[in-house]
């Protein structure tokens, strides 16, 4: 689990460059290009630091500069772990290849201790190969050694005991980029290949580890930049001389607006700023004619879209269930470092606990307690581990919600809305004095659906065969009396979806009608497209075609919001305390197996999570089996109005100043009405009992977060743009 970055600087052929390749490779591309790419990633990796730099002359005479650049959380080898981690083609496997580098251009590598100035050295056998592969890697390989034993089955030589790495760097000598769909585990990789100068970047099939790149153009060459993290990437797009089409435009609208409806987006909110996909395989620049390795930009087949394939599913039994996720757990066990599991009130992390028991009985779990006694799960995460009779350690957070939001949402580098990111962050602080390596429960509320919107779907099905004007007043009828208790808010919120966008609404920050009062309207009317941001149609589906609409449903979770939101939020979290967090729900085999089987499997009886909990009895008692679902929440909106660590104070100082979105220039302030903000924030008072009409009152808290987000991460994008020049042009 590591932090990464690089840059890929391509010069096309010509005078310009015949110039880049008299040019030292440490002037290529600027070292403070990739001090820039350090820092943003420095966070997630306090146990080393590495870089390679390399360069290859393609067949038609372009040049293609590279550097890699790596912070280490050791967890996997110590000894034999350390990135970039590089490997030399012999001359027999670079016959007939059109790149070359090695003796025409001695690639330079770097390793050293976290604080250590850098200092390049010849990379080792550069005077006698003609081409190097180099990685940098991201994440964790649960099935490193039977992959690694099958590659020395085929003749590799390995140079390390037991890395994980090194699998990735054999995998692609034996088989280019077969080796990412043979990797059982989450990832982000780059990876660069000197005989065919080429950079290709890959991440795992469910999203568990981030991976994001940037275009642009930067004297008549091309830069690509890639990263784990952000705001290194937004801050190269930002110096003087790096042109990003569209990057800056006046107005960010069309990127902002779907991150404001959710509290989070598939994408990231520059125009020229992408997100390498779950499931993705993107190289550059593109392979030439007489290349036939595989490259390209395109995707396996990640596990969620066997559900979208083949909608009528395979039943799975409390054996199948069973065997799959114990496999899982056991294969997600392997560490150098101090292991545990994160231990809820739940059934998931209890299930992952008792599996993770009988191989390691001396695992101990972890549980934080929470500042709201309400929401504290550390005394039914005790009677749990008492059951299992595994050691239990309660751990007391140190929140500073107001502070922690800001430095959050900047370490990050996206609007990202889900108050929960709070609580997570602070879960992983306390559990890192502990740990290296957690386990968690990821991943089983998406698999075997365990959400109330989950239930509400045959809802809004039945709901939907009534004409729409009855829904629509059905709708007006429930917001007059909405927002005051949970159940009458469900009910409001159900029948609002059911006029309105559906399943998505459900799901949305601002559902209509509060999307169209805030000002969020597309120009044809509607708040939401047919399609919605995310490739979905919903309201083309006729209301009898109850199975297909519920796989879009339960896809739309999988495929979007489990990345995007859930294992977003965990990684960002985690990392931003050097945790490294495993989720056996994802394993492949086991995912897979959950997605292709039906509803009525999943939801026997159309309970939540019916059949996990089947499974669950095996280990557990109904005390814990049966326990109302909590979730991970934090009572934002009371903290709203009593002012808890600051956060009411922080929410009027945003909110009330006179660029809350940031300066004009980024276009976001004409976005939003701003009466309906001040509004939302009389209205929230109200419904505490601190406003003059409490009869109006309305809960706007996840709606309130949101906009709070979205000003601070506003303010931070606009320190960026203006802090062009601030690293030398090349």
């Amino acid at each position: 689990m590591c932090g990464i970055g690089g840059i890929l600087r391509i010069t096309p052929p010509g005078e310009a460059a015949r110039a880049a390749a008299a040019l030292p490779l440490r002037e290529a591309i600027p070292e403070a290009w990739l001090d820039i790419l350090d820092e943003s990633i420095r966070h997630r990796g306090p146990d080393g630091q590495g870089r390679f730099r390399d360069r290859a002359v393609r067949a038609d005479g372009a040049v293609v500069d590279v550097a890699l650049v790596h912070r280490r959380l050791s967890i996997i080898d110590h000894a034999g772990g350390t990135q970039p981690m590089v490997a030399a083609f012999p001359r027999a496997e670079t016959e007939g290849r059109h790149a070359g580098s090695g003796s025409e251009q001695a690639a330079l590598l770097f390793h050293a201790e976290p604080d250590d100035l850098v200092h390049y050295q010849r990379t080792p056998g550069a005077e006698s190969v003609t081409g190097f592969v180099a990685v940098v890697f991201n994440g964790c390989i649960y099935n490193h050694r039977e992959l690694r034993r099958e590659l020395q089955a085929a003749g590799h030589q390995f140079v390390t005991d037991h890395s994980d790495t090194e699998v990735i760097l054999q995998g692609w000598r034996q088989w280019r980029t077969g080796v990412f769909e043979r990797l059982n585990g989450m990832f982000g990789i780059g990876l660069w290949d000197g005989r065919t100068g080429m950079l290709t970047v890959a991440r795992d099939g469910f999203g568990e580890k981030p991976l994001y790149s940037i275009e642009a153009e930067c004297e008549g060459s091309t830069l690509i930049a890639f990263s784990c993290c952000v705001p290194g990437l937004l801050r190269i797009g930002s110096l003087d001389g790096v042109s990003v089409s569209g990057y800056w435009r006046s107005s960010l609208a069309g990127c902002v607006r779907p991150w404001i409806l959710f509290g989070w987006n598939q994408a990231p909110s520059a125009p020229s700023l992408h997100e390498i996909r779950a499931g993705q395989i993107t190289s550059w620049p593109e392979a030439q004619p007489d290349d036939h390795t595989s490259f390209g930009h395109h995707s396996w087949t990640a596990p969620w879209s066997y559900e979208f394939m083949n909608p009528t599913g395979q039943q799975l039994t409390e054996a199948d269930v069973d065997t799959l996720l114990r496999r899982a757990v056991h294969s997600r066990l392997e560490a150098d470092v101090s292991l545990g599991l994160f231990l809820s009130g739940g059934i998931d992390s209890a299930l992952i606990a008792a599996y993770a028991s009988e191989v390691r009985p001396d695992i101990s779990a972890y549980t934080v307690r929470m500042p709201e006694t309400g929401l504290d799960e550390s005394a039914a995460a005790a009677r749990t581990a008492s059951h299992l009779h595994i050691r239990h350690h309660i751990l007391d957070c140190d929140p500073k919600p107001a502070e922690d939001l800001v430095t959050i949402i900047r370490q990050l580098g996206l609007p990202f809305g889900d108050s929960s990111l709070l609580p997570s962050l602070w879960v992983s602080r306390a559990a890192r004095a502990e740990l290296r390596v957690a386990l968690a429960g990821d991943g089983g509320d998406e698999l075997y659906l365990g959400y109330d919107r989950h239930v509400a779907m045959k809802w809004l099905r039945r709901l939907g065969r009534l004409p729409h004007e009855s829904r629509q007043a059905l709708a007006h009828a429930a917001s007059i009396g909405g927002g005051r208790g949970r159940r009458l808010d469900r009910v409001s919120r159900l029948l609002n979806a059911s006029a309105h966008g559906g399943y998505k609404d459900l799901v949305a920050v601002f559902p209509q009608p509060y999307s169209a009062l805030l000002g969020l309207m597309q120009e044809n009317g509607s708040g939401w497209s047919e399609t919605g941001h995310f490739g979905m149609t919903f309201s083309s589906l006729p209301p009898a075609d109850e199975s297909m609409m519920d796989v879009l449903s339960l896809r739309f979770d999988r495929a979007f919001y489990l990345p995007c939101d859930l294992l977003r939020k965990t990684d960002t979290a985690s990392m931003s305390a050097a945790l490294e967090v495993r989720a056996p729900m994802l394993e492949p085999d086991h995912a897979r197996a959950a997605i292709n089987a039906p509803i009525s499997c999943l939801m026997p009886k159309g309970r939540r999570k019916g059949l996990l909990r089947q499974v669950a009895r095996r280990y557990l008692p109904a005390e814990i089996v049966d326990r109302p679902k909590m979730g991970f929440a934090i009572p934002i909106g009371d903290w709203f109005r009593t002012d808890y660590g600051g956060l009411r104070t922080l929410l009027y100082d945003r909110l009330s100043s006179r660029e809350p979105f940031g300066p004009d220039a980024l276009g976001i302030n004409s976005m939003i009405n701003m009466g309906y903000v001040r509004r939302m924030l009389r209205e929230h008072d109200d419904a505490g009992g601190r406003g003059i009409f409490p009869w109006k009152g309305r809960d706007h808290s996840q709606r309130l977060y949101m906009l709070l987000v979205l000003s601070i991460w506003a303010d931070w994008l606009a320190r960026v743009r203006s802090s062009s020049g601030s690293a030398p042009r090349a």
